[in-house]
């Protein structure tokens, strides 16, 4: 049967449902629980999404719980302003095309952040669940039912202005900034330097958290209203920015990403097998090298270490447990509990036989005589005084070095912003930090038609924060060119 279609109320749980409909039945239903792959079948397969989605009862049901908060503090949590309550309750109603009408308003990628968004530090912290010490609305979870079963009218296109717009890199920023624009009536051309669509979306997050049939959908409807996609386009290399201006177009944003890795600059660094979570990656998702039929080469470790606590890192281990790895090792120089990662995917992680070794930091990397890693030296930490975000700073415990076995190292410890346009334009103001500086509100560059968002103005952040500064960017750049 239909995902939309109605059919009569007669089942029990819709009968349970009428019922509750009061304030105090609505607080006594449980948070629903995502239905996931075993932790055994997803180990071996790259591509297979490991949390199921809702059934249809489970995401009525959980619309159910929302208390539809005269002041809802749930949308303040959200970078990009999403009507929350208005999605939740059209699909309380089961009318889950609007839902997703409502979704789209604000949200270029509604199936990508139902999936990626960190909702438990956004929109779900500001629940008013949290204040009965109740586990809050499952808002991200609804987000994915409503954008996976939503089917709502074409947005028609708007009557066009005639003024072109260019958009460097086709990630979260770039993509969330061209849909604002195109329904504003820009003429909106998106220049990508790899050879598919997507950026970080496609080359960094794995099949098994964010497939890419779902994120080609998103791209499609941007198609769909008019956004035009240009691959192989190294913006600073194969087009300069004089050449933008000779193409006719009036306003730029870059949104060029963070997709220079960072290292530690400790002795070891260049063994073979030692390399970025970025390539590897890349080498995996974008370019299939754990799929068959392709040639892209990628060592498959059997002792791997990652090397940090990001949602980076843990992407990492568990894509090396599917690619063969018998024993995985997150390395990680805090505690648990001060890694930055989702606890949905350290969970996960855990499931899936990903070892945690906290509290320690690695200090060399020994190689054999053929120049691969073998080992990796470890200097055990403790938590000292907090540091000035608020964490308790390690320090290493005098004397305390460990080895361990290792015949691959994946470094994930963080990124710097790309490199090429900052270098690539004369006068554009960057940071020490070699991101371009904007101004925080408009994000309006040192240059006059030429805007930024994203981990190439934040350094590595996230997807949702990259989408909210495409809408700021689209709304400051509309205003100047329309004024």
């Amino acid at each position: 049967m239909n995902q939309n279609t109605i059919s009569p109320r007669t089942a029990s749980w819709r009968e349970e449902l009428r019922k509750s409909r009061t304030a105090k039945e609505r607080t006594a239903i449980e948070r629903v629980k995502m239905p996931e792959l075993t932790a055994e079948y997803r180990v071996t397969t790259l591509t297979e999404e490991v949390n199921s989605g809702l059934t249809r009862q489970q995401a009525v049901m959980e619309a159910s719980r929302c208390l539809d908060c005269p002041d809802p503090q749930c949308v303040t949590g959200c970078p990009v302003e999403i009507n929350i309550p208005g999605f939740i309750k059209n699909i309380e109603r089961e009318n889950f095309d609007e839902a997703l009408a409502v979704l789209r308003e604000t949200s270029a990628l509604p199936a990508v952040c139902g999936r990626v968004c960190p909702q438990e530090k956004q929109c779900e912290s500001k629940c008013i669940y949290n204040k009965m010490n109740k586990p809050a609305v499952a808002i991200g979870y609804l987000e994915r039912y409503a954008a996976d079963n939503g089917n709502p009218e074409a947005t028609c296109k708007a009557e066009t202005n005639g003024i072109k717009v260019a958009v460097v890199g086709s990630g979260p920023a770039g993509l969330s900034f061209a849909g604002d624009m195109i329904k504003r009536g820009f003429d909106v051309t998106v220049f990508e330097a790899l050879h598919e669509i997507g950026g970080v979306l496609k080359y960094g997050i794995p099949e098994f958290r964010l497939p890419n049939s779902i994120v080609e959908k998103e791209i499609n409807g941007l198609r769909e209203l008019g956004v035009k996609f240009e691959k192989n386009t190294i913006v600073g290399k194969t087009l300069s920015y004089d050449d933008l201006h000779e193409m006719g177009f009036k306003g730029i944003f870059v949104a060029s990403g963070a997709g220079l890795p960072r290292f530690m600059d400790i002795p070891g660094e260049n063994l073979i097998n030692v390399l970025s979570s970025n390539e590897y990656l890349t080498r995996v998702n974008l370019m299939h090298a754990g799929s068959t039929g392709y040639a892209t080469p990628v060592f498959r470790g059997k002792k791997v270490a990652i090397i940090g606590g990001g949602n980076t890192a843990m992407d990492s281990c568990r894509t090396a447990r599917r690619m063969g790895a018998e024993r995985a090792i997150v390395v990680y120089r805090r505690s648990e509990t001060e890694m930055p990662a989702r606890l949905e995917e350290v969970k996960h992680a855990k499931e899936e036989g990903v070892e945690f070794l906290t509290l320690h930091n690695p200090i060399e990397y020994l190689g054999d005589e053929q120049g691969r890693v073998r080992t990796m030296r470890l200097q055990r930490m403790e938590l000292g005084e907090p540091d000035a975000g608020g964490r308790r700073s390690p320090v290493p415990v005098p004397g305390a070095i460990e080895e361990v076995e290792v015949d691959m190292v994946i470094v994930s410890v963080g990124v710097s912003p790309n490199p090429l346009i900052p270098n690539a334009i004369e006068n554009l103001q960057v940071s020490k930090r070699g991101t371009i500086i904007v101004d925080e509100t408009t994000l309006q560059s040192s240059i006059s038609d030429l805007y930024a968002g994203g981990d190439i103005v934040r350094g590595g952040a996230t997807v949702i924060l990259a989408m909210g500064d495409g809408r700021r960017a689209a709304a400051s750049m509309a205003e100047k060119l329309l004024s």
